[in-house]
C-alpha cells in the first residue's frame, strides 16, 4: 500500500531522514516507534506532502505519489484538528466540504464515520462537551471522512487514561479489519506490541530495524529474561557469565537472558551463594527489543 524508497531529508546541515525506506502492507498495522527527534514527524510530513523530500521516492499501491493521489491518504495528527464550540456532525461537514464532498454524499458520511467511532449519538453534541477519549475518536473520524485507503495516526492515545486508550486500540482494530491500512506513531512500546503486524524501529533519521514481533525477537538471544533484585550485583552478573548468560539493566533492574526456559528452582540454585531478595521472569518483550537495539547504535 505505502513505500518509502530511500527517503532522505536535511535541514541545513543537519540530516534528519538517512534513506529511508519501508513498506507497508495493505490491511495492516504498522507501527513507527523512535525517540523524540527520530525522524517520524518528517517522514509523516513528507508523506503528507507537507514536506519535499531532498531525495527518494514514496509510492501509493503502483503510483508515485502525488497531489492526484495524495487523497487516498488521511491523517490523525497528535494535536486534535477540532473546533471545539462546534458540534461533531459541523465538525465532520467541515472538513468533508474541504475534501470536496457532495452534500449528500457528505452527510452520508457523517453518519457513517461517526458510527465507525462508536459516537453516532453525538452528531448534535458540542464537541467541548466531550471527553479527551471522545474528541480523540472523533479527530480520526475526521481523518475517515473521505474514504482513505492509508491512516497515518500520529501518538493516538497520548494523553488518554488507560480505559480510553483500550477504547482506542479497539477502534484501530476494527478499522484494519475494514481493510484500512494504517501507519501507528506511539511512544507506548506495549501499544505496538498489541496493535501491529510489522514495526519499525527508528533512531537519528536510520530504520533500525523492520519487521514482524517475531523476527524482531531474534534480535536478544534468548527465550525469556529474568530480573534478579540482589545486593550484590557484582557477584550475581559473575555468576550469570559463569553459567553463559548476558545481562543487561533495564533502568536500575538487573536482568539475564536465559537462553532456553528453565525450572524456578534451577534459576535459584544458579545464584544460590548469593543474598538475592527475588527473581522474577518475563517473556522477551518490544521494550527490551527496543532498548537492545537503540543501545548498539549510540
Amino acid at each position: 500500500m505505502l513505500r518509502l524508497v530511500n527517503l532522505r531529508k536535511t535541514f541545513g546541515e543537519r540530516t534528519v531522514l538517512h534513506d529511508l525506506s519501508l513498506t507497508l502492507s495493505p490491511g495492516e498495522v504498522y507501527g513507527l516507534l523512535g525517540a523524540n527527534g527520530a525522524g517520524k514527524t518528517t517522514a509523516i510530513n513528507i508523506i503528507c506532502k507537507l514536506l519535499n523530500q531532498d531525495s527518494g521516492e514514496i509510492w501509493l499501491g503502483e503510483e508515485l505519489l502525488s497531489d492526484a493521489n495524495k487523497k487516498l491518504i488521511g491523517i490523525a495528527p497528535q494535536e486534535n484538528l477540532l473546533y471545539k464550540s462546534l458540534s461533531c456532525g459541523d465538525n465532520l461537514r467541515f472538513f468533508g466540504e474541504i475534501y470536496g464532498l457532495s452534500k449528500n454524499d457528505c452527510n452520508a458520511q457523517i453518519k457513517h464515520c461517526l458510527d465507525a467511532v462508536g459516537l453516532d449519538d453525538r452528531i448534535h453534541s458540542s464537541v467541548d462537551t466531550l471527553s479527551g477519549g471522545m474528541q480523540r475518536r472523533i479527530n480520526i473520524a475526521i481523518a475517515l471522512m473521505h474514504r482513505p485507503k492509508l491512516l497515518i495516526l500520529d501518538e493516538p492515545t497520548t494523553g488518554l487514561d488507560i480505559e480510553t486508550r483500550y477504547e482506542i486500540w479497539t477502534l484501530i482494530e476494527q478499522l484494519r479489519q475494514q481493510g484500512i491500512t494504517i501507519l501507528l506513531t506511539t511512544h507506548l512500546l506495549d501499544e505496538a506490541e498489541h496493535l501491529c503486524q510489522k514495526i519499525g524501529i527508528l533512531q537519528g533519521g536510520k530504520l533500525l530495524a523492520e519487521g514482524e514481533l517475531n523476527t524482531l525477537k531474534q534480535v536478544i538471544s534468548a527465550e525469556e529474561i529474568i530480573t534478579v533484585s540482589t545486593s550484590e550485583e557484582e557477584e550475581a552478573i559473575a555468576a550469570g557469565k559463569n553459567h553463559g548468560f548476558t545481562h543487561r539493566y533495564y533502568g536500575d533492574r538487573l536482568s539475564f537472558w536465559i537462553p532456553e526456559r528453565l525450572e524456578l528452582k534451577t534459576l535459584i540454585d544458579y545464584f544460590s551463594e548469593l543474598q538475592i531478595d527475588s527473581i522474577s521472569r518475563q517473556p522477551v518483550s518490544l521494550e527490551h527489543i527496543y532498548l537492545e537495539l537503540t543501545r548498539a547504535k549510540k
